[in-house]
């Protein structure tokens, strides 16, 4: 039996407990969406549904009634009653064919605006201060396994099946608690007592009817938690499973022509087949698990089918009731029993649940753990054209101190060339100037603009699929710069033969070059045309006669700003371009002490 993921092996937790701690991640997860601006609507959709699933309830009592004289009257070959009892339950059947219509479009049109609430949520929260980034750094930091696994799944399909599933079982649990508390009496009323001698004693269970069903859903309902619970593992790790081989599947067309140039082919097929058998594999677990209970609930179902005539059947045979009243017997039994079996009846759909609620919970305690990261990475003040690094400790995902800054300065004028060796925190000196490195103690001053007019370069650039304008304007709409800007930026940046396919629709990411990537980058801080210029390798894919081009329209770019420019890069002829330089030199070697430290020249 496989151990639920979602609680620790070592913690013994009652199963009280266990629900109740589940109880308060759903409410947790519900509570924002009805006290958000949508809660009016949301709130009137949600009591337009309670009041169509009463509604339905007493249409079935309706209905049942109904047999009872509808029965009698073909036992009794009554055709004036047969008749107008057709036509009543014309009537009735309209009714309820008009509630549960409205009833199933209005849970739908729930659902639908709850979990686009949810999705906007989720997404807002990841792409606010750099969240989605920090988020992957922190798990690989913990493992790959570690929470958040593919936040995209989260947002995609998880906030779907958890709007889904908590309407559609709400719903179900309220509706079977409703349909029990209206059937039951009238079972009662109907059942009779059951009088037997036993031990030289006569005894006498009213009801008898209402005890049966209870102690046979009762009794089901504990098979099917002992037969279902592997299902609420095997779901959680059927998703992650499903997510993980999708993910590799977008990496190996992301990086096709890296894969085709080494040959790898043989090596992915391996590593998607290997991801693509642990989701078949838990599969075919969680079909057995389905199957070892579907034996179960089916045949649960198939005898309450009979199981109330069988008990009815001497009371009817002895003439005590009659044709009718049998039928209505069966009927408020069948009613009572599925309102009872309604845990069997649902455990799958439970199991599924429980792991949805689990993942996206594990979703935002990420986000809550992030909260101090926001904070320990915000700026101490500003300057005015200069931006002093008081003090920045710069650690590794696993805690280990990397980089220790102190006294340095940034002004305007400044080209400082950063250079040192491979892993010492180059790259990771930018991130914590830009405030992305969640492990990292910041006492900056940054220049009033700098938040505005301040760009990084990385080495690998980012362009989004869609019309070249857009790429090239990006984050920025493109519609903000003319036709002559974006062609003279591609220009400029030695890209002349792009300025007649701006409104193109390609993979930029894919189509071009590494070189004509990096120059597409710079062709942005050529129009973009920022103050303060990080560039970080961005210029490595480029021959030395372009790289020298770009370094100098980039320096006539920050000079004719009145700001600074400050690269990583390691060859020797982009020194020319700088009248600075920073250099990372190994740290004192003592245990808690920084690997590295930044010397100005």
């Amino acid at each position: 039996m496989t151990a639920d993921p979602s609680v620790a092996p070592s913690v013994k937790m009652s199963r009280w407990r266990a629900f109740r701690e589940f109880a308060g991640k759903v409410a947790r997860l519900t509570a924002p969406y009805f006290s958000s601006e949508e809660k009016w609507k949301a709130r009137g959709l949600l009591a337009a549904i309670v009041a169509l699933n009463l509604g339905a309830v007493y249409m079935l009592v309706q209905i049942n009634e109904w047999n009872r004289v509808f029965y009698d009257a073909l036992q009794n070959k009554d055709a004036e009653v047969f008749w107008r009892e057709l036509g009543r339950f014309t009537y009735l059947a309209f009714g309820f064919i008009l509630i549960a219509v409205y009833r199933f479009y209005l849970t739908q049109l729930l659902e639908m605006r709850w979990r686009a609430w949810m999705t906007g949520h989720y997404l807002d929260r990841w792409l606010t201060q750099q969240r989605f980034y920090q988020l992957e750094l922190q798990r690989h930091a913990r493992g790959t396994d570690a929470p958040p696994d593919n936040p995209d799944q989260r947002i995609a399909e998880d906030m779907n099946l958890f709007t889904s599933y908590s309407v559609s079982l709400s719903m179900g649990l309220l509706n079977a608690v409703v349909t029990l508390v209206s059937f039951v009496g009238i079972l009662w009323s109907l059942s009779g007592s059951f009088a037997f001698h036993f031990n030289g004693q006569s005894w006498d269970i009213p009801g008898f009817m209402v005890w049966m069903a209870v102690v046979y859903c009762v009794a089901g309902s504990v098979i099917t938690h002992y037969i279902g619970r592997p299902q609420i593992g095997l779901n959680f790790r059927q998703q992650r499973f499903e997510a993980d081989f999708r993910h590799h599947l977008v990496r190996v067309r992301e990086y096709s022509e890296s894969i085709a140039l080494d040959r790898g082919e043989p090596v992915e097929r391996r590593h998607l087949g290997q991801r693509f058998q642990a989701v078949l594999s838990n599969y075919l677990q969680l079909i057995n698990a389905q199957k070892r209970l579907t034996w179960f609930t089916v045949g649960f179902g198939q005898a309450a089918v009979v199981f109330p005539f069988i008990v009815a059947a001497p009371r009817f045979f002895s003439g005590a009731i009659q044709l009718g009243e049998l039928i209505q017997i069966a009927s408020a039994f069948g009613r009572v029993q599925d309102a009872l079996s309604w845990f069997v009846d649902n455990y799958s759909s439970l199991a599924a649940w429980r792991a949805t609620t689990d993942r996206i919970t594990s979703f935002e305690e990420s986000f809550q753990a992030l909260q101090t990261t926001d904070t320990a990475a915000a700026p101490t003040g500003s300057t005015g054209d200069t931006l002093a690094v008081d003090r920045m400790d710069l650690a590794l995902p696993g805690g280990v101190a990397l980089l220790g800054v102190a006294g340095l300065s940034l002004s305007a004028g400044d080209r400082v060339l950063l250079q040192g060796p491979s892993g010492s925190g180059k790259s990771t000196l930018f991130r914590g100037l830009a405030g992305i490195w969640p492990w990292a103690q910041r006492q900056l001053r940054l220049p009033a603009d700098f938040a505005a007019r301040a760009m990084f370069l990385p080495q690998r650039p980012y362009f989004p699929n869609g019309p070249l304008r857009d790429a090239l304007a990006y984050p920025e709409p493109a519609e903000r710069y003319s036709d002559a800007q974006l062609r003279q930026a591609l220009s400029d940046a030695l890209l002349p033969d792009l300025g007649a396919r701006l409104d193109e629709v390609d993979s930029w990411g894919q189509k071009l070059s590494g070189g004509e990537q990096q120059r597409l980058a710079a062709a942005r801080a050529l129009l973009k045309q920022p103050r303060w210029l990080f560039v970080d390798e961005a210029t490595s894919a480029l021959d030395p006669a372009a790289e020298a081009a770009l370094y100098e329209r980039l320096q006539a770019l920050v000079q004719a700003q009145n700001g600074a420019l400050i690269s990583i890069a390691h060859r020797p002829a982009v020194a020319a371009f700088h009248n600075r330089q920073w250099t990372l030199l190994p740290g004192d070697g003592q245990p808690d002490s920084p690997r590295y430290r930044v010397a100005s020249a």
